[in-house]
């Protein structure tokens, strides 16, 4: 059974990326070391999908989604990885 909110890790990411899915340090504590290595991955999978994804300059509320959805994104791996540093 997975551990990931949504069933998998992809559906796991997607709802960070659009906000529906808060991350906290309670979120990565009850995954395996294993699941954390995944998860890492397809957020920075999912980081660079986003940043290859050019809206139209002018835009804005795309642009504004873009990088809101980078950030959401980008903070929920670097809690993630700093989880990791504190688990070895």
């Amino acid at each position: 059974m997975s551990n990931f909110s949504g069933g998998s890790v992809y559906s796991m990411v997607q709802g960070i990326a659009s906000g529906t899915l808060l991350v906290t340090e309670k979120t990565y504590k009850r995954l395996t070391t294993a699941e954390l290595q995944q998860l890492a991955f397809e957020l920075d999978r999912q980081i660079r999908l986003t940043r290859s994804d050019q809206p139209n300059l002018e835009d804005n509320q795309a642009v504004q989604l873009r990088h809101r959805t980078i950030q959401k994104l980008t903070a929920a791996l670097m809690m993630l990885r700093s989880h990791q540093q504190r688990r070895k």
